[in-house]
């Protein structure tokens, strides 16, 4: 190679650089493509050429699953979203791979058209999703119909939100999308509850699902609309804690008893039974009890008149505070019983039509001394017979003989 070939070549290398040097910075919103150096926890590091280099939102290199979709070394377009203090271009991925046109989330926005997200992580405010690359965020107030105890077992789903917000970024703003999950829910809600309430009429079963317990009942879903299942509703016998005998989720079985609204445009309420659907126990009670007779029993309940007392599952009786004595006076029943106690009692009445048992306490103890009374009577009397009358008293008292 000449002088002149290799000075032609140096020269041409110069003028190249040159002109590298010479080209104009990226303007926000222009296309350019680098290569990825590394990728953070949270952001990943770009080579955009002329030395510089550019940040990149890890979320936004996730595609709709939320897993990574480029590694180290993989080539990529993104768009100039602004630069940093530091100089650092502020780059967010070009509309095409993974990501949702801002136009098509404006789109959704406006006409109320449902978008797909996935949920990636909570926090204390609310829920990330990505919708489609983008990241969004659901306040925990809006990630469901009902209240959300624990946000983290949404982590994971894929679920269909509704668009309340959204605004585009720009001049190193990342865009702002901000999403609602219980608006959708409820208007399916209320669609739902329409065909429903057609259906619904006193005494019709139905089944459902228990959406939330409390200390008075559970609210089941019959689709779109909760009714109420009463804790006295839940069984014949007494219940005590409704989440001892069901759970949220559990599907159930249940007899509308009562539709009532209050005043014009207020919301049906809805009372539910499932004790409706057995045997009742008073069924059979003429059979079990008798007047007069004696009977076993727990002890379930304890008022200033008296105490409730369960002889028979779901067959409860009132023994009045005045029965709960022989003689002394009761002034309230705890004075005299505690509850669990098992007690014996006397049927006084029996009162069907109204499922009523009357007991008594007292007066099984006087028939319980009377019987005693009389048993030692007799037991005197046939040793009268026995020993020849008033004769031998001797033989009453050996010490006196002589």
């Amino acid at each position: 190679m000449s002088e002149n070939q290799d000075f032609a070549s140096m020269l041409a290398a110069f003028d190249q650089e040159q002109a590298e040097v010479r080209r104009p910075a990226p303007k926000v919103g222009a296309k350019i493509s680098g290569t990825v150096l590394s990728i953070g926890a949270e952001v990943a590091f770009v080579d955009i050429g002329d030395k510089a280099e550019g940040v990149l939102p890890v979320d936004e290199m996730c595609d709709a699953e939320g897993d990574l979709a480029y590694a180290v070394g993989d080539s990529i377009e993104a768009l100039v979203s602004g630069q940093d203090p530091a100089g650092a271009w502020l780059l967010r991925l070009r509309p095409g791979r993974g990501e949702t046109l801002p136009e098509e989330i404006r789109a959704a926005q406006e006409h109320g058209l449902p978008v797909e997200g996935m949920v990636t992580g909570v926090n204390k405010g609310g829920a990330e999703v990505q919708v489609a690359g983008m990241r969004a965020f659901c306040p925990i107030s809006q990630l469901d119909s009902r209240y959300v105890e624990d946000p983290a077992v949404f982590v994971g789903q894929r679920l269909r939100f509704r668009v309340t917000k959204f605004e585009a970024g720009g001049q190193g703003r990342s865009a702002n999308l901000v999403l609602s999950r219980r608006a959708l829910l409820e208007e399916e809600a209320a669609k739902l509850a329409e065909e429903t309430r057609k259906t619904l009429k006193a005494g019709v079963v139905v089944r459902g699902t228990i959406t939330s317990i409390a200390s008075f009942g559970a609210f089941v879903d019959l689709g779109g609309i909760d009714g109420l299942l009463h804790v006295s509703e839940m069984s014949y016998q007494r219940v005590e804690d409704p989440k001892e005998l069901f759970t949220v989720g559990q599907e159930v079985e249940v007899q509308v008893v009562k539709i009532e609204r209050r005043e014009a445009g207020d919301e049906e309420r809805i009372s539910l039974s499932l004790k409706a659907l057995k045997p009742d126990p008073w069924s059979t009670a003429a059979e079990l009890f008798r007047v007069g007779s004696a009977v076993s029993g727990t002890v379930v309940k304890l008022e200033p008149f008296g105490a409730f007392i369960e002889v028979a599952p779901g067959i409860q009786g009132l023994a009045h505070v005045s029965e709960l004595g022989q003689s002394q006076r009761v002034h309230h029943a705890r004075d005299v019983l505690s509850v669990g106690q098992r007690v014996e009692a006397k049927v006084l009445d029996i009162d069907l039509e109204r499922k009523r048992l009357s007991l008594s306490l007292g007066a099984l103890r006087a028939d319980a001394a009377a019987a005693a009374e009389a048993a030692d009577k007799q037991a005197f009397e046939q040793r009268q017979e026995g020993s020849g009358g008033f004769g031998s008293l001797a033989d009453f008292f050996p010490d006196n003989k002589s």
